[in-house]
């Protein structure tokens, strides 16, 4: 099996950096907005530049659930937090939300945690 498409905007420093993250932890192939073959981008919704995805063999997951699948390939450290979230309450709409709440807020974010790219 491949090694899943983290699908990221590559203009974004905080993107950026959260990319970088995942990568110090997950196997993963990161692919900028701007680097999108089109077999990529006709599997994306149309709007996918609002958020990130995480492209796998056999599903594509968006923004929240993206994140979520994401840590959960960071090692066991990162399967077991996401584990413990899916316990919560009310989970998938916590996710969304937060996720929302963050993505929205990227301008700000990058003022403490940018990065030029993400290698």
């Amino acid at each position: 099996m491949a090694a899943p498409r983290l699908v990221y905007d590559d203009d974004c420093g905080f993107c950026m950096y959260c990319v970088r993250w995942l990568l110090r932890f997950g196997e993963f192939e990161p692919v900028g907005f701007g680097e999108l073959t089109p077999d990529q981008k006709a599997r994306l919704p149309e709007e996918y530049d609002n958020c990130m995805h995480l492209l796998t063999d056999d599903a594509v997951y968006s923004c929240g659930e993206a994140a979520e699948q994401s840590l959960a390939h960071c090692g066991r450290v990162g399967a077991a937090l996401a584990g413990l979230a899916r316990q919560l309450p009310y989970w998938e709409r916590l996710r969304e939300r937060g996720y929302r709440f963050v993505a929205d807020r990227r301008a700000i974010w990058g003022r403490f945690r940018s990065c030029p790219n993400v290698e």
